[in-house]
């Protein structure tokens, strides 16, 4: 990858950004100018969900964009609350409604095992899948995928689904690498998303990446989505700030060396943990 405009190629052949906006904690008129603010400095990959509590304001900027929709790709997470056949393609519309679109180029399914499906959420999940697939199949979406799924809960997946994942989207970032899950997703032709690569903040703390980004001449963020880049990861930083957006965008100028690359790697709670879906309390 050696520009932003540079794509990872799913399985079903749709060419994903290498990079993106990550719209997390982001409330509506934020995530508006923030979308605004990514796209006129060559973003052309968006991320929300419906637990987010944005998708209007995500729409707002990418209807203000002046971009054309073709050249935009906009993804979108199924709610905790309705995974099911039905709940799944009425949450679905609900999600299109608010972002005023005809049609969604990534739908992920947000966690395997929510709170609220604890005790059946393998059948859950295959009716989910199912209105996936024929969501998918009907034309209004380009691709369809995961988030937070370990190999066991994709395992389950495949049993009843006919189309496999082209995504799946999982919290790394320095010290945080998820090696089993990468690995088995690599194996099975599952693109990678990193979400929170600056875990949630937390690396810009941390002395081993304030000194190596020193001597990078680059900044702590910059240096978390260079080792992204170089892991073979699409990277979703989040950031409001149009100054930071920008400076994200700056990271195919350099190239962090291996003995470099394992020390961020081996950071081991530098970022926290990373999340149990089979525990996670919502």
């Amino acid at each position: 990858m050696k520009a932003l405009t540079d794509v990872f190629k799913l399985n079903n052949g749709v060419e994903l950004p290498s990079m993106g906006l990550g719209t997390w904690q982001s409330k509506d008129e934020i995530a508006k100018n923030a979308v605004l603010s990514a796209l006129s400095v060559g973003y052309r990959l968006i991320d929300t969900a419906a637990a987010y509590g944005n998708e209007r304001g995500v729409g707002s900027g990418i209807a203000q964009s002046g971009l054309k929709r073709e050249d935009i790709f906009v993804t979108s997470k199924l709610r905790n609350a309705a995974h099911g056949y039905k709940a799944t393609l009425e949450a679905f519309e609900g999600t299109m409604e608010r972002l005023g679109l005809e049609y969604l180029d990534l739908y992920l399914i947000h966690w395997p095992n929510p709170v609220q499906f604890r005790t059946t959420w393998e059948k859950s999940t295959a009716e989910t899948w199912r209105a996936f697939e024929e969501l998918y199949n009907s034309g209004r979406i380009r691709a369809i995928g995961i988030s937070n799924f370990m190999p066991h809960h994709i395992e389950t997946l495949m049993k009843t689904a006919k189309i496999k994942p082209m995504v799946n989207q999982l919290k790394l970032c320095p010290g945080i690498t998820q090696p089993e899950v990468v690995d088995y997703c690599r194996k099975n032709d599952i693109v990678v998303e990193a979400y929170s690569p600056f875990g949630t903040g937390s690396v810009f703390t941390v002395p081993e990446m304030r000194e190596m980004a020193g001597r990078y001449g680059k900044s702590v963020g910059q240096l978390c989505l260079r080792w992204c880049l170089q892991m073979g990861f699409v990277s979703l930083p989040k950031s409001a700030n149009p100054m930071r957006i920008k400076q994200n965008t700056e990271i195919f100028d350099f190239e962090i060396s291996k003995e470099d690359m394992d020390i961020i790697s081996g950071l081991e709670g530098c970022c926290g943990e990373a999340p149990d879906p089979d525990n996670i309390l919502f």
